[in-house]
């Protein structure tokens, strides 16, 4: 059983009509899931004039999850006290911009950036209770690229840093790793964990020259106690499927057998999608299906088949749209 935690108030995030990041893309995602078959409550989004042009996919529906806001805490878990006060603040002045110009946030960011936390977070405990086997958050703001002191790259928390610390502390999970496909690469997820040997990080993204955030090198591979246990793998401009389907056979699922997690989280970006208008990675919708069948085959070897997936990038709305249900499909059926 696959479940599926999306809300209707993540678009009470405001950014703006034209930024990449922007309230229609959770409505994209909504109505495809629904176009689908995966989804059948009522459309949330009855105003929302978007056709995926997807057809019913066939099979079980989805279990949809129940989730609030996280509790403050959990953010304390990855960020500092100053940085959290400092993104309320803004909040409570009616909005403002963060991090030099490309991560705006409105009067609601705040309490939206909780309930993407609390997302993450429910699925974490349905997985860990057994209700599902794994677990996939619609949510946004995204998180990858935010860092302990810092808002970054639309992102304000790190939702899958954070979720990893959860499993740690309050479901006693040891060791874990984070898969993370967005076509950026998540500078803050590493940076929390660098010198942590608990947490394995495995980032696959366009090559940092020219590309934001301009870090995740092959060399970075960690530092003290968790050398080894990052693991950076940068694709030239124009990578296509056959070339990330390679890097996964020859070096993620290696490194995953070696490390055997205990429970596998996914940064879920389909930013590397032929038609994002946010990079230069040439993946199709088979692509991130094949990837996401390939981790699942992972996850059923090494911890039961459990994964948390939570949703990064991804900016043309019709492809989005679409990669997430091939996603959802792929965890659902492999």
């Amino acid at each position: 059983m696959l479940g599926y935690c999306g809300s209707a108030k993540f678009v009470e995030h405001e950014t703006s009509p034209s930024h990449p990041e922007r309230p229609d893309r959770i409505r994209a995602i909504e109505t495809a899931v629904r176009q689908a078959g995966l989804i059948t409550s009522p459309n949330p989004f009855f105003d929302f004039k978007f056709d995926s042009r997807i057809k019913p996919v066939g099979g079980p529906a989805l279990m949809e999850l129940p989730f609030a806001a996280a509790e403050e805490k959990w953010l304390h878990s990855v960020h500092s006290a100053k940085h959290i006060e400092w993104v309320k603040s803004v909040c409570r002045a009616g909005g403002g911009v963060l991090d030099n110009g490309d991560t705006p946030i409105g009067r609601n960011s705040f309490e939206i950036a909780l309930l993407a936390v609390g997302a993450s977070l429910r699925c974490c405990d349905a997985v860990m209770d057994g209700t599902v086997q794994r677990a996939f958050a619609a949510i946004r703001p995204p998180g990858h690229h935010a860092e302990h002191d810092r808002a970054m790259g639309f992102c304000l928390f790190n939702n899958v840093a954070i979720a990893a610390r959860y499993l740690q502390k309050k479901h006693h999970v040891r060791h874990l790793a984070i898969v993370d496909f967005d076509v950026h690469h998540g500078n803050g997820t590493q940076a929390c964990f660098e010198d942590d040997p608990s947490v394995l990080y495995i980032s696959m993204h366009q090559h940092p020259v020219g590309c934001f955030p301009y870090t995740g090198y092959d060399w970075e591979v960690g530092s003290d106690a968790g050398r080894g246990t990052t693991m950076n793998i940068p694709f030239d401009p124009g990578a296509d499927d056959a070339m990330y389907l390679a890097a996964m056979k020859a070096r993620v699922l290696p490194k995953l057998d070696i490390f055997k997690p205990q429970m596998l989280l996914l940064s879920a970006g389909f930013d590397a999608h032929m038609d994002d208008p946010l990079a230069d990675i040439n993946l199709s919708e088979d692509g991130f299906a094949q990837m996401t069948q390939m981790l699942v085959e992972s996850a059923n070897a090494h911890c039961g088949g459990r994964i948390i997936s939570l949703l990064e990038g991804g900016y043309n709305l019709r492809q989005l749209g679409r990669c997430v249900v091939r996603h959802l499909v792929s965890l659902r059926d492999s």
